[in-house]
């Protein structure tokens, strides 16, 4: 569990430790500050496509197959990216770090599949994934901080090398070697690649279009998107071993349910992750470090939430701790509709931890839920999928703060993202009480190739 561990952190690690330094890589490269975002937009495009694509080549070839050279590569970018000769390269090095690290995920999940044999959830296992995942991603920007002022941004990258050195080394001695689970696809040959190629256009044309709101490129962009998408589904409907399965997910409602459910909880984490300072600062007036510990115990305390959250999943199933995390959730959130300019410290405070609750039991809820959803043939694929939600969540919220905030953050544009969030967590507490246990999902076996 410690190997995968150190590769299911490295994803959410990169992608939010660059934040800190775009302004000395806009100056190094001397590129405009708008131009440097593109280090975190090409992270986030890559890793929606590189998810469920990752996860289908650990379903075809092996999920150790997978997750040992993905490991080293993420390694070998760590070392080269600091050499960039241009702006354009470290971009490029960018996308792959994304596409390697993606992974860690889906084929750990398969992994923890083949090393339970099936029983019951391993709880304590995606408990640790869990908090792997949201420590590396809530104090990504503080390590790079901390990298950034003896390392310079090179130290951001090579910051990955003891992590994927140790991996690969606990790896090889460790991981089991599961045979591929789905014995179907024959291999790379079962990759279906024109499947591929259209999912990532459409995703990358959705995603980019939302990323570029506001400008003429987006509209262009998000034009492209039904035409790509109807393509995907006369592709997919028509292949006998398809990238995207249309016929399985028709037949598997409660995995779009996780889905979706997941892109939701994100989207809702990260309104709240970069939206919240934006107004302690420009609002209240707090300087940056101070507003950092403001949020602390929204990303704090899911991470000591995690481990109740996984003894209640163990002991009763998944629907509990999707419903007290979404309760909580619907709280915290009509709670910001309090919050003026001089709403009380202890408050602000009070307010931060009913929102860090919903963050250690909807995850911890949700990853569960896809273990028991997804068959076993298609679990790394699942979770790669899975992890694509993720990214969607995340960039519907930057659409959403850039919607609100426009030129800078006010008390009127934080209460119109408190609505919003109030609407999305009833929804999830709706979806979370209506779930049913996913347990017959299993019987549901993959559409057989005519």
């Amino acid at each position: 569990m410690f190997a995968i561990v150190l590769g299911t952190l490295l994803n959410p690690l990169n992608s939010s430790m660059i934040a800190v330094a775009l302004v000395q890589l806009h100056r190094d490269f001397k590129v405009d500050l708008g131009t440097s975002t593109w280090l975190v937009s090409a992270f986030y495009l890559s890793g929606a496509v590189g998810q469920p694509l990752m996860g289908r080549l650990a379903d075809l070839l092996g999920a150790r197959r997978v997750f040992l050279p993905g490991l080293a590569v993420a390694g070998i970018v760590a070392l080269v990216a600091p050499l960039s000769p241009s702006f354009g390269w470290l971009v490029a090095a960018r996308v792959v770090q994304a596409l390697a690290t993606s992974a860690a995920y889906p084929s750990g999940l398969g992994m923890i599949r083949a090393a339970s044999g099936g029983g019951r959830i391993p709880a304590q296992a995606l408990a640790m994934m869990s908090v792997a995942a949201s420590v590396s991603a809530a104090f990504g920007p503080t390590i790079g901080g901390f990298v950034l002022s003896f390392a310079g941004w090179q130290g951001i990258f090579l910051v990955n090398v003891p992590f994927t050195v140790l991996g690969i080394v606990l790896g090889l001695r460790w991981l089991p070697s599961p045979p591929p689970s789905d014995t179907a696809g024959a291999g790379l040959a079962g990759l279906d690649l024109p499947g591929v190629l259209l999912f990532a256009g459409t995703l990358t044309s959705l995603l980019a279009g939302l990323l570029s709101i506001g400008s003429p490129a987006a509209w262009y962009l998000l034009g492209t998107v039904p035409v790509l998408a109807a393509l995907l589904v006369v592709r997919e409907l028509n292949c006998n071993t398809p990238f995207f399965d249309l016929r399985f997910l028709a037949a598997n409602p409660v995995l779009i349910a996780v889905f979706v459910q997941f892109a939701a909880t994100t989207f809702v984490f990260y309104s709240l992750f970069f939206g919240l300072p934006i107004w302690l600062e420009e609002v209240r007036g707090f300087d940056a470090r101070t507003a950092g510990l403001l949020i602390l115990p929204l990303t704090g305390l899911g991470v000591l939430m995690t481990p109740l959250a996984a003894t209640l999943v163990s002991r009763k199933g998944t629907r509990p701790a999707l419903v007290i995390g979404s309760a909580f959730m619907v709280a915290g959130s009509a709670l910001l509709l309090t919050f003026g300019p001089a709403t009380p410290v202890l408050v602000l405070i009070a307010v931060g931890v009913v929102l860090g609750v919903p963050n250690g039991f909807n995850n911890m809820g949700l990853q569960a839920a896809l273990y028991e959803a997804a068959p076993p043939e298609r679990t790394s694929w699942a979770g790669g999928q899975f992890q694509t939600f993720r990214y969607i969540g995340a960039i519907l919220s930057s659409t959403l703060l850039a919607a609100v905030f426009k030129q800078r953050g006010s008390t009127e544009g934080l209460q119109a993202i408190a609505v919003v969030l109030t609407v999305v967590s009833v929804a999830l507490i709706v979806a979370s009480v209506a779930m049913r246990a996913a347990r017959t999902k299993r019987a549901v076996s993959l559409p057989q190739a005519p």
